[in-house]
């Protein structure tokens, strides 16, 4: 195959020969050379890519975690969030239950309250709450109703007046015990 190569060359050396390379052309190729051998800036995006993936997951992990060990507190719909004035209402009748209800301890620790009775007002206790948390779903749905509305202002009015009356019955029971203990003596 060599030999083949050599004839071919030396068979045609005069037309290898006969045309002169264009003018600059050695520059041009020189130039080339040099612009081929400086090294091209190559700008590598795989680590700051595997730091970003690594900052979205660690992001999400946490994310998952807080959701996960503290979630979200719901935000209750109450009389007192539609109005200024409903909850300036509200806020008189729950401290005036919360009072009545503090009476009612003290009341029971002095021992005016049989145990039957104790049960009796706790069932009562129960019944109120189920109504209150059936007020506060139908609030939720229809905040504007005014029907509602008045119905959780019952609601404050009727759980008001059985603690008063429970309270100023129970005060009547204990004036009678001082009353018959003051006639012994």
């Amino acid at each position: 195959m060599n030999d083949e190569l050599e004839r071919l060359i030396l068979n045609n050396r005069n037309s290898f020969e006969e045309d002169e390379p264009l003018e600059g052309h050695f520059e041009r190729f020189e130039a080339r050379l040099q612009k081929a051998s400086k090294p091209t800036r190559k700008l590598n995006f795989q680590p700051a890519l595997k730091i970003a993936v690594i900052v979205v997951f660690a992001l999400l992990v946490v994310n998952q975690a807080r959701m996960w060990f503290a979630p979200e507190k719901k935000e209750t719909l109450s009389l007192g969030s539609i109005s200024p004035q409903y909850s300036e209402v509200e806020f008189y009748y729950t401290n005036a239950i919360q009072t009545g209800m503090k009476q009612l301890d003290t009341l029971e620790k002095e021992g005016l309250i049989s145990e039957s009775e104790q049960q009796i007002m706790l069932k009562e206790q129960k019944e109120f709450d189920q109504m209150y948390q059936k007020l506060l779903e139908d609030l939720k749905a229809n905040p504007d109703d005014e029907r509602v509305i008045n119905a959780m202002l019952e609601y404050y009015q009727s759980r008001m007046n059985v603690i008063t009356l429970v309270i100023n019955k129970l005060k009547e029971v204990k004036q009678h015990k001082r009353s018959k203990n003051e006639i012994k003596i």
